[in-house]
């Protein structure tokens, strides 16, 4: 008997074995009101007109909606979530995190980074990842858009644990190693320990290594880019063919480009060069500003409140009344740059940046950068919006994500208390719902 008839008579046995054993256990079908769930809110935030709805139904189908009204068409026997005494909003999205990464105020930039890479460890730290990730979504951020500082593709990794369901988490867009000049923003390296920054950043040497940097980094799972237009507190940025290359690298591979801007040439020069979004502009001109609207590129401004000003200076042991009246005040020049952005006609999305160990869970932390946006002067209209829809259309999930409407992703989130008269309000999350499922 040759060894292909001994294979098609052990496969002939499997197939009668499995026959019987599926016989005897038929498959399991799930009836319309296991998978159908209804949520009546009391008021609920249209992110796409910007008002608040009252007395509202949402039928939720799986992961995504299938109905919204006054009324909808549910199966008997349905789920009812009753929401009715509270605040209903899409999912939260947060532009910019760095879930793998979490620094000591009392340390540096520089030895924090390098202590994460040769002592704590990528394995480590994608867990540590995964515990702060949870944090995220108790707040009520479902979707965030982490760039970088995850060593080689840690990212990636905690992105597919929690898509695989083996982590709750919100859902991730990574990038990878951001691409730098050299260097990353690890300064002080000698020489002879360029290396290790080359383990956080992906390192551009020129035009055609920044185009190829693009390609690895899609190929390794990355699903946005950022780059480092200026790498402070190093000295470096990219020439405009090397931001031209990424750019239209990018666009052949459809991602979107994050550029991590503090000066105005940083950002003038990314901008033209047309990336999607600035990251930061610290310092911006008008005349800059203008560019960026003409652009459409979208200002993700990482701003702190005064909650988070007294956090660092008691976390790093630096506290005084004095200090933290002298802290907040610089914050007025931030606060001045966001009002000429919105002034100048660019698109405000929302983003944390939240990489200092503030003593609190770093999802609670983040949200807190919507609290700065509205010491600014957005209405709290304006700033929910900065943080669903315009995120949304960011990440390029338009329709999918930010929003509670027929085909999104049922991402919903209830708050105690009413967000335009009390915006603090948005920090009393009671209900969570990822792609159809409770988290809390």
């Amino acid at each position: 008997m040759t060894a292909d008839r001994r294979m098609g008579g052990w496969a002939e046995r499997l197939v009668v074995v499995l026959a019987v054993v599926f016989s005897a256990y038929p498959p399991i079908r799930l009836s319309a009101q296991d998978s159908a769930i209804v949520i009546k809110a009391g008021r609920l935030f249209d992110s796409e007109k910007g008002v608040f709805v009252a007395n509202q139904q949402i039928l939720v189908r799986g992961k995504n909606i299938a109905q919204v009204g006054t009324t909808v068409t549910a199966p008997e026997g349905a789920r009812v979530i009753d929401l009715s005494d509270r605040t209903v909003l899409p999912g939260l999205i947060d532009a910019h995190t760095h879930l793998l990464n979490l620094e000591h105020p009392k340390g540096n930039i520089s030895t924090e980074g390098i202590k994460q890479l040769v002592i704590e460890g990528l394995p480590l730290r994608a867990l540590h990842g995964a515990a702060r990730a949870r944090t995220f979504l108790d707040a009520g951020i479902t979707t965030v858009r982490d760039l970088g500082n995850s060593g080689r593709f840690g990212d990636v990794a905690l992105r597919q644990a929690i898509d695989d369901g083996s982590v709750p988490g919100p859902r991730m867009i990574v990038s990878g190693p951001g691409l730098s000049p050299i260097g990353g923003q690890f300064p002080g390296l000698l020489p002879e320990y360029q290396s290790l920054a080359a383990e956080e950043y992906r390192i551009v040497r020129n035009a055609d290594d920044a185009a190829d940097a693009v390609r690895e980094n899609v190929t390794l799972g990355a699903r946005v880019i950022k780059i480092y237009s200026n790498n402070t507190p190093n000295p470096g940025s990219f020439s405009d063919a090397e931001l031209a290359a990424i750019v239209e690298s990018a666009k052949r591979h459809r991602v979107k480009v994050a550029a991590h801007a503090t000066s105005d040439d940083a950002v003038y020069r990314a901008a033209r060069a047309g990336v999607n979004s600035i990251e930061h502009a610290y310092q911006v001109t008008d005349s800059t500003l203008a560019l960026m609207a003409k652009n459409g590129v979208m200002l993700v401004p990482t701003d702190l409140d005064t909650t988070t000003v007294e956090w660092y200076l008691r976390q790093s042991g630096n506290y005084t009344d004095e200090r933290f009246k002298q802290f907040v005040g610089s914050l007025q020049y931030n606060q001045d740059r966001l009002r000429r952005a919105i002034k100048a006609g660019v698109t405000i999305a929302a983003g944390s940046d939240n990489y200092i160990d503030m003593g609190v869970p770093q999802g609670q932390a983040a949200k807190h950068n919507l609290l700065a946006y509205l010491y600014t002067g957005m209405t709290p209209v304006q700033v929910l919006q900065a943080a669903t829809i315009n995120d949304a259309k960011l990440l390029g999930m338009e329709g999918r994500i930010g929003v509670i409407k027929q085909g999104a992703f049922a991402d919903i989130i209830a708050i105690d208390g009413d967000p335009e008269k009390d915006f603090k309000s948005i920090e009393k999350v009671t209900f969570v719902m990822k792609e159809g499922k409770v988290h809390r």
